[in-house]
């Protein structure tokens, strides 16, 4: 009888399936125990850049993080602080005092959102009555120049009140379907809006001076009547962008061409206010000086109707806004004539003018 073939494959031993199994659980706790280690470390401190040599004493860091700060080089040294707070044991005390450290060293390189951000991590690391005051000290600098005048007006009103559960600005003004409109909410809407108003200007006065503008600008929606006419307004511009966006009118091809142009506006602006803002630095003395040198330009002339009335000089502080608009204006036209033909050659425009006379008629038209 003709013997078959067995094709069939051995079966594999139980025992070599069992270490594979525990050899694969095994990697993957390993995997996971690292993980963990990593996470752990990092947590709550993040990875920071040009993390220092590890073999650095807790003291031998906190000494580099104060010279590196006697040296005004205060972003290294708030990092390599955090690395301080991250390999040193620390009681909740002096994990605070040192956050704290941390945050006005931020403050000190400009950086007011971190140094906010840090003043808050001492905060809630432990609350210490010594650096109670500093604290509010310090975010009320931090908030006015990053120009966050609604968030500053929170922060005192939660800082003052006596009712510490229930935070300022949540309460509800008005509602779009599900969504709710806080106080505070359109605080901010005003306040963003008021820095699209002043945008132009940016280029051309110090932060302060801006600072200045806007909050002679919010003084205007301080009384409950003006804020609701704003929150009105901004309801019903918001309910008809709402209906638009449902029928795609961004899809029609005549709206796209007024949102290109809308942008072809806007990057144009951007790019020639950041070329003026190079150029030109307008100063109070700068303001004060035109005014005087013009001062004929700001008469307010006497009232025809009233025979005792007579003309009337303007004082600077009434026409502030007229002058700098005035010397903005005059200051910014050699630059931008100089940007735009630098511009004009680097783009290798030519421009035809004789193309746009009209041509000549021929003679049986004459």
């Amino acid at each position: 009888m003709e013997e078959k073939l067995d094709f069939s494959l051995p079966e594999k031993k139980s025992k070599n399936s069992i270490t594979s199994k525990l050899t694969i659980l095994l990697l993957i706790c390993l995997i996971g125990l690292t993980l963990l280690s990593l996470f752990t470390k990092s947590s709550n401190k993040g990875l920071l850049p040009n993390k220092i040599d590890s073999s650095y004493s807790p003291e031998q860091i906190k000494e580099l993080a104060t010279k590196l700060a006697q040296r005004n080089l205060y972003t290294r040294s708030a990092e390599v602080w955090q690395e301080y707070i991250s390999i040193a044991e620390l009681p909740d005390a002096e994990h605070a005092k040192t956050l704290f450290q941390i945050g006005t060293l931020y403050e000190k390189a400009g950086m007011y959102a971190e140094a906010i951000e840090y003043f808050y991590r001492s905060e809630i690391t432990s609350k210490l009555d010594d650096l109670e005051s500093q604290i509010n000290l310090h975010l009320k600098d931090c908030f006015e120049k990053l120009g966050k005048f609604s968030a500053l007006r929170y922060e005192l009103m939660d800082r003052t009140s006596f009712q510490q559960d229930k935070k300022a600005g949540e309460k509800i003004i008005a509602e779009i379907g599900s969504e709710k409109i806080t106080d505070s909410d359109l605080n901010a809407i005003i306040e963003q809006t008021i820095d699209i108003q002043l945008a132009p200007m940016t280029a051309f006065i110090t932060k302060e001076q801006l600072n200045q503008q806007k909050q002679q600008m919010l003084e205007q929606y301080k009384t409950p009547a003006a804020k609701t006419q704003f929150l009105q307004s901004w309801l019903a511009q918001e309910v008809l962008y709402r209906n638009a966006l449902e029928q795609e009118l961004a899809r029609e091809p005549e709206v796209k061409r007024e949102l290109e142009e809308l942008t072809r506006s806007v990057l144009s602006r951007q790019i020639m206010n950041r070329e003026l803002a190079d150029k030109i630095n307008i100063t109070e003395t700068d303001l004060q000086t035109y005014y005087q040198a013009n001062k004929d330009k700001y008469i307010e002339p006497a009232d025809e109707e009233d025979p005792n009335s007579s003309e009337r000089q303007k004082s600077y502080d009434e026409v502030k806004n007229q002058v700098m608009n005035e010397l903005v204006s005059k200051k910014s036209q050699d630059v931008q004539q100089e940007y735009i033909k630098q511009l004009m050659d680097k783009y290798d425009v030519i421009l035809h003018t004789t193309a746009l006379t009209p041509e000549e008629k021929d003679e049986d038209e004459k």
